[in-house]
């Protein structure tokens, strides 16, 4: 059975070892995958630090995780592993009742299956843009819940 909690100091390893796993799935159809950036040697790393964060659980083993930010709901990975039992969806719904209304956060555009879970909760896409990531070009979507 899945347990979710609060972030604790020393799940940190675990996310970052979550993150590495799942971004290049993420970065697959949407940027060159030479962009992927192990997430201690990114510079994003001291934002995730700053956030506020959920870890999903299974058998004390941390499998998932989001961090918000005011109403960014800014990372969302889960344990490729886990993919396809529902630990995202909860998640992301941990997530947004942290926000509140006005929740918005960014996906590449060819991370299909990330939007289609934000859109089955109730996201929206606001607005396109191209991104860099690590020097590699991709097209981002802002996506935001509707209130």
């Amino acid at each position: 059975m899945t347990e979710y909690r609060d972030y604790q100091d020393a799940d940190w390893q675990a996310i970052c070892q979550i993150h590495d796993r799942a971004r290049p799935d993420e970065l697959l159809g949407s940027c060159d995958p030479r962009g992927f950036v192990p997430i201690e040697q990114d510079e994003e790393a001291e934002d995730l630090k700053r956030h506020k964060k959920f870890v999903a659980c299974e058998d004390d083993k941390v499998v998932g995780f989001v961090g918000v930010d005011e109403d960014y709901l800014a990372w969302l990975y889960v344990d490729p592993d886990y993919y396809g039992h529902g630990i995202g969806r909860e998640l992301l719904r941990i997530g947004v009742r942290e926000i509140g209304e006005g929740a918005w956060t960014i996906a590449l555009e060819g991370n299909k299956k990330a939007i289609a879970l934000y859109e089955s909760e109730g996201f929206r896409k606001v607005s396109r843009f191209e991104g860099d990531n690590n020097g590699y070009p991709c097209t981002c979507l802002k996506l935001k819940r509707a209130a």
